[in-house]
């Protein structure tokens, strides 16, 4: 399967997600049975959803395809013998990823590398973890996001609802290609040159700073109030929750620096393409369909 552009410029690695869910009194399942179910749906999700059942292939000029040899997904069952509580808030950090989703060596060759891992963990509560780790080569997050929701459709029991999307020609040129302006160096500065902190020549000090891990515990009753305060403003236009989660972090961070009103800062966020293209994309594309684009603002705007 011959892979878009897009797909061609993404990050070669892997994105993990990670699900608990707590054992309900109702819960009569065994283990065994979880696990079990969770295999069967998951080879029953792999038929419409078979790229992820292979493998990426160099085919030479540094570009990639996406061989649909059905090599499968590789599932780990583990067990912790930790509870849920105990990876509640920054105890989470203590953990190693890969003790809680399936880790990925890179130092194989490309072609023996799954494109998707599933890791079940049983903890002694009684509670599970799924871990999910996805190449992005593949997928942007909202496709493996869609992935991922219609695989637990078929693990309650449901039937598969939209089919995936799978044709990734809908991003080739036209024929002949539209004509379009020569690209200018211009366009591509903001990619490199990021704001400096007032006063400064460089970033050499800020680099040299250390960084900290933090979990950012928010409720989804905090999000939507957090939603209904940004809605609530004059020209707001429907703020989506993920938009809501970055412009809060955004503001966060400045204030927690301490920085001057009239300090220019930027923003990367991910644009999913898929309604923004004309005609548009079906919301099922399963493949590459997002791109990163930069906010700019002064501190004083944001806060």
């Amino acid at each position: 399967m011959a892979l878009s552009e897009w797909d061609q410029t993404s990050c070669l690695t892997h994105v993990p997600s990670s699900f608990f869910f707590r054992p309900p009194n109702t819960w009569l399942s065994a283990p065994s049975a979880i696990v079990d179910t969770l295999k069967l749906s998951l080879s029953t999700a792999l038929v419409p959803f078979y790229p992820l059942a292979g493998c990426l292939q160099w085919i030479g000029n540094g570009r990639l395809q996406l061989q649909c040899n059905a090599v499968g997904v590789r599932f780990i069952d583990a067990e912790c013998d930790s509870s849920l509580d105990d990876l509640a808030g920054d105890s989470y950090l203590s953990y190693q990823p890969s003790n809680l989703f399936p880790s990925v060596d890179y130092s194989l060759p490309l072609q023996e590398l799954p494109l998707c891992l599933v890791q079940l963990t049983t903890f002694k509560c009684g509670g599970i973890g799924i871990g999910i780790t996805i190449s992005h080569a593949v997928v942007d997050g909202a496709g493996a996001f869609y992935f991922i929701f219609e695989w637990a459709r078929l693990a309650r029991g449901k039937p598969l609802q939209p089919f995936p999307f799978l044709d990734r020609s809908v991003f080739r040129a036209g024929q002949p290609p539209l004509p379009m302006p020569p690209p200018s160096i211009d366009d591509y500065l903001q990619y490199k040159n990021w704001p400096l902190l007032l006063g400064q020549l460089d970033n050499s000090e800020e680099i040299k700073k250390k960084t900290t891990k933090a979990i950012l515990r928010i409720t989804k009753s905090q999000i939507e109030h957090l939603r209904k305060m940004a809605n609530d403003k004059p020209m707001a236009c429907g703020f989506t929750w993920y938009e809501i989660i970055c412009g809060h972090m955004w503001r966060t961070a400045c204030k927690a620096r301490g920085l001057k009103e009239e300090q220019p800062t930027s923003l990367i966020i991910v644009i999913d393409s898929r309604s923004r293209m004309r005609p548009q994309l079906p919301r099922e594309y399963f493949g590459t369909a997002t791109f990163d684009v930069i906010a700019q603002s002064v501190v004083g705007d944001l806060l």
